[in-house]
């Protein structure tokens, strides 16, 4: 660290998607930045899909990495909601001078940013359990459980809904909640069902919540959450297998006037993907203490309700490093939380008050049903922009707090 305390170096913890970005970015802010991963191998070929909201292709567009998403997405050019009697509830979008969200397939992501990564010379370490870290005047240590060290300047918690990091800043913080429900989903290469024409639907069930998109080639993605009030681990939730999850669904989905029923019955048990509990993390207290600081779930996790995880977690990769840039590392970590804590809550919220309908008994579904049409219609697109209209302008100069 230069006299002025500004960070030259860093270490960031967790190779998943915000650590590699901010890596990323960091190296574009002038401070060399390596990334360590607890895992011994790298994700491919493992997680369900997400989409990437406009908000977040423009937080990757700031540090020149827009082309990732564009060129493995496929754009959704809006949600279309419908009640288990396959009766239309709403529609809805980004404002249309904005770009589509795209759908993106994790393990397609998670690579093409390590592509990324590679390419920028960002160094990724793998095998590197986080245990402890330890701080002087003139830096902090990262200690791995296979007995080895790093050190720089500061050090990132980008290690997810379970961090590590964010236990050594605050040994009081909250750990995750479960939202009730369990989530699966699948790929299908042929669901033999006509193109949905750019649109996503997302199905209240009369019993789970599902959602499917069908491609112009036929093939298809589909994924259901599915209420359950006790809580189960991943690992739990895996060792039923798929086949007893598939007959749990196509039961859940019996009643439901939906393509729920036939898509779950088409999809081969090899493409079943079990992504287990869904969870919501209160209100993370403390971010930052002395050299460390939180990104991503470890931070400000939000529900895959919201459909802003991912995009939100590049936001504030993107913003930490212009912070850095311009700040001295105290002030730099102030101005990042400013900057972001009430973004990322109010996103949070909205997606908590999803899972609420999507566990609604039947008299919460009957109100659902009635009100939803006609409060949709009086809805405003341009007054939901807000978490979609977010542009993050790195060549503005980060300023400190007042």
């Amino acid at each position: 660290m230069n006299r002025a305390g500004r960070a030259r170096t860093a270490l960031v913890i967790g190779g998943g998607i915000a650590g590699p970005v901010a890596a990323m970015a960091l190296r574009k802010a002038g401070i060399e930045a390596a990334v360590y991963e607890a895992y011994d191998t790298t994700a491919d070929g493992t997680g369900g899909g997400m989409t990437i909201a406009p908000n977040g292709q423009s937080a990757l567009d700031a540090i020149g990495a827009g082309h990732i998403v564009r060129t493995i997405g496929t754009p959704v050019t809006a949600m279309g909601l419908r009640s288990w009697t396959g009766k239309h509830l709403a529609q809805f979008a980004p404002p249309a001078r904005l770009p589509a969200l795209q759908f993106v397939w994790r393990a397609d992501f998670y690579r093409a940013i390590y592509d990324e990564a590679e390419r920028r010379s960002v160094p990724v370490h793998h095998g590197k359990r986080l245990t402890d870290a330890t701080e002087t005047d003139s830096g902090v240590t990262a200690h791995f459980a296979d007995g080895t060290q790093a050190g720089a300047d500061i050090l990132i918690g980008a290690d997810g809904i379970r961090s590590t990091v964010r236990t050594l800043i605050d040994p009081a913080a909250p750990q995750p909640n479960y939202a009730g429900l369990v989530c699966f989903g699948a790929r299908m290469h042929r669901s033999g069902l006509p193109s949905t024409n750019g649109l996503m639907y997302l199905c209240f069930g009369k019993r789970a919540f599902f959602g499917y998109q069908v491609f112009d080639d036929s093939s298809a993605l589909w994924f259901a959450n599915l209420p359950r009030g006790l809580p189960m681990t991943v690992a739990e939730a895996r060792a039923i297998g798929a086949k007893e999850w598939m007959r749990t669904l196509r039961t859940a989905f019996a009643d439901d006037r939906t393509p729920a029923l036939d898509m779950i019955s088409r999809t081969d048990a090899g493409q079943f993907l079990i992504t287990g509990p869904m969870e919501n993390m209160p209100r993370v207290p403390t971010w930052t203490r002395g050299r460390m600081t939180l990104i991503g779930d470890a931070a400000h996790a939000a529900s895959s309700s919201s459909g802003q995880g991912a995009s939100i977690a590049i936001e504030s990769a993107v913003e930490l490093a212009r912070c850095l840039r311009d700040l001295p590392c105290d002030q730099a970590f102030a101005a990042y939380e400013q900057l972001r804590r009430p973004r990322v809550e109010r996103i949070i919220k909205l997606g908590a008050r999803t899972n609420s309908n999507k566990t609604a008994g039947p008299v919460g579904r009957v109100l659902r049903d009635l009100v939803m049409p006609a409060s949709m219609k009086l809805i405003n697109p341009e007054k939901t922009a807000w978490q979609f209209d977010h542009h993050i302008d790195w060549d503005a100069k980060a300023a400190p707090l007042a």
